[in-house]
Formats: structure tokens, C-alpha cells, sequence
């Protein structure tokens, strides 16, 4: 429950903040919805459809902008290798963080 509130919240920011143009809200949408189905038991399936919903720019790569909910809260921990943006295999480490 507290997942599924926590994106809601951050949907809810993103939609109104106004220097943000464009957002594709069915992705949005996508998007607070598997991160609230994400568990420590997910998949590799899912945690890859969570990096294409992120990664909006498709530079394979997940900035700190484009980061939401579970994802942006474990930012730091989960960039490895200090570069300022998550990669798949980066991403991964997502699954033991969650509870």
C-alpha cells in the first residue's frame, strides 16, 4: 500500500508541475503501476519493462530525472559506479532493496 501511494504521490507531482511538457501519461501511468507491483520476488522481465518505461530519452540509461518512486529514493545505492545514471545490470540491484 505504501508503494502504490508513494507513486501515486510522485505521479500526482509530475503532472503538476508545470516545466514538465509533453509526459506521455499512459507511460506515467505504466510506469506507478509496475513500480508498485515490484517485490523481491520480481523478475529480470520486469525489471528490464521498468528500464524502458524510465529510460523516456532511450539512451539506455536512467538519469536522476527520469528516476521515480522506488527508484529515485535508491539512486545512489543502486549507481554502482558513481556515474550519475543507472544502467540494467545497475537497475537489478533494485530487487534485493525491496521488501
Amino acid at each position: 500500500m505504501k508503494k502504490v501511494s508513494l507513486s501515486l504521490v510522485v505521479a500526482a507531482c509530475m503532472f503538476s508541475c508545470s516545466s514538465i511538457k509533453n509526459v506521455n501519461t499512459s507511460s506515467l501511468s505504466e510506469t506507478a503501476t509496475m513500480l508498485s507491483s515490484l517485490s523481491s520476488n520480481s523478475t529480470l522481465q520486469q525489471i528490464t519493462s521498468l528500464f524502458g518505461l524510465l529510460d523516456t530519452n532511450k539512451d539506455d540509461a536512467i538519469s536522476t530525472t527520469e528516476a521515480t518512486g522506488t527508484v529515485s529514493e535508491n539512486f545512489e545505492k543502486l549507481d554502482t559506479d558513481n556515474n550519475s545514471s543507472l544502467n540494467l545490470t545497475e537497475l537489478q540491484g533494485l530487487i534485493p532493496l525491496l521488501k
